[in-house]
């Protein structure tokens, strides 16, 4: 049988309303959407650069619109979702959390994991003693043991105490009880997920690596298979023929997209997400600014290949060697990546700094683009309570003009309504 056929816009279609972003909410947030977000996308990164919102709260926003950002503390701290080592430092939902425990006993190779082992090697007295203070006295933060003023405290000192509880964590024995100011709370992993305590048949690598790649391709919505391991962060990376039994139960379905010269994938759980796309029924509606964690655009290859918008985070880059800024936002408008925004929210004076906004190269914004895009930055710019937006630069030059009045036009309709 001849595979399904997909343009490459209709394949950016399916993949973004599996991901939550092919259009706007319909409704005001409600708490409980956190964690089905998460659960939608498998992952949460977590990264805590704060220019503008801290990453996790920007991934969110970008499908949720505006919410409190407490929800997703409050959504840790009731246990809806675990902090894990995955794609990197991620919340990911408590329903996996068996499945991500056992992977990462068994398989993963990250440096915390690494680093984990090491130390309950070497330093295992010092990590039981860490572990009978918490059973004794309760949950606690890193900064519970700093060093005030530079005299020695009751403890070890700050640099140990936080490597021996990132080890402890890593290494499984205590989990992330809930975030104060984002700082994170240990205790034992039996008191933050009872769950542990009941005895469970942990499952061989076979079906770890085949639960990995179901949940990769159902959260992508539409992958090539060499890109399926980036999302878990799993070895090796796969070829098409590690997929053939998969494709041959059913479980996923081959499909080809117009301009690849590999097929692509999506998971039978997504079949009518496929049949609407191929009819052309999904339309992409919503424009939004994404985190650079955004798991849209974390993989570099298939942010070029789906979307022809080469991304690459310059936080860790010279800043003389920066391109276009240390915290660069990609711009999704309509199904398209069509620019990248560096902003800074100064939160003491209510202003949302565009630092530079950069069109995609070649790009011309069309009146409607230029309308959606503003109204985005507002938008983004009222929940993080810096109503004032301004605007620094623009490339193309010649975009700041059109910019500012989409913007002053907002403020009208605003004083309007």
């Amino acid at each position: 049988m001849s595979r399904p056929v997909l343009s490459l816009q209709q394949a950016r279609n399916l993949h973004l309303a599996a991901q939550g972003l092919l259009q706007a909410p319909t409704r005001a947030a409600k708490r409980a959407d956190v964690a089905a977000c998460v659960q939608r996308m498998a992952l949460l990164q977590i990264d805590t650069i704060h220019v503008v919102a801290r990453s996790p709260y920007l991934v969110l926003h970008s499908r949720l619109g505006d919410y409190p950002r407490e929800w997703l503390e409050d959504t840790l701290a009731r246990g809806a979702v675990f902090e894990t080592w995955a794609h990197e430092a991620c919340f990911a939902p408590v329903d996996d959390l068996h499945t991500h425990r056992a992977y990462n006993r068994q398989a993963r190779q990250h440096w915390g994991l690494a680093h984990a082992r090491k130390t309950a090697a070497t330093q295992r007295a010092h990590l039981d003693k860490l572990l009978a203070h918490i059973r004794e006295q309760g949950p606690v933060k890193s900064s519970d043991f700093e060093r005030p003023e530079g005299k020695g405290g009751p403890w070890w000192g700050w640099k140990d105490e936080k490597r021996w509880l990132e080890a402890l964590f890593a290494h499984g024995e205590l989990m992330i009880a809930r975030r104060e100011n984002f700082h994170r709370v240990y205790d034992l992993s039996e008191r933050v997920a009872p769950q542990l305590l009941q005895p469970a048949e942990e499952p061989g690598m076979a079906a770890l690596n085949a639960w990995l790649i179901e949940k990769a391709v159902t959260a992508l919505g539409i992958t090539q298979a060499r890109w399926i391991h980036d999302y878990f962060r799993t070895k090796p990376r796969l070829k098409d023929a590690d997929l053939d039994a998969l494709v041959d139960a059913g479980t996923l379905l081959r499909v080809a997209v117009e301009g690849w010269d590999a097929p692509a994938y999506v998971h039978a759980s997504n079949a009518a997400l496929l049949k609407k796309a191929l009819a052309g029924k999904l339309q992409a509606t919503h424009t939004a600014l994404l985190s650079p964690f955004d798991p849209v655009v974390w993989d570099r290859e298939r942010g070029s290949a789906l979307f022809d918008f080469d991304y690459r985070l310059e936080c860790y880059t010279p800043e003389e060697k920066r391109v276009y800024g240390y915290f660069v936002l990609p711009i999704l408008c309509r199904g398209e990546l069509i620019g990248r925004l560096d902003a800074k929210a100064h939160r003491a004076d209510g202003v949302f700094e565009v630092r530079a906004l950069h069109a995609q190269p070649g790009m011309v914004w069309s009146e409607e683009q230029v309308a959606d895009v503003a109204g985005a930055i507002q938008r983004s710019a009222n929940w993080h309570g810096t109503p004032q937006v301004r605007v620094t630069r623009t490339q193309p030059a010649k975009l700041a003009a059109p910019l500012k009045r989409a913007f002053k036009n907002l403020k009208l309709q605003g004083t309007a309504a």
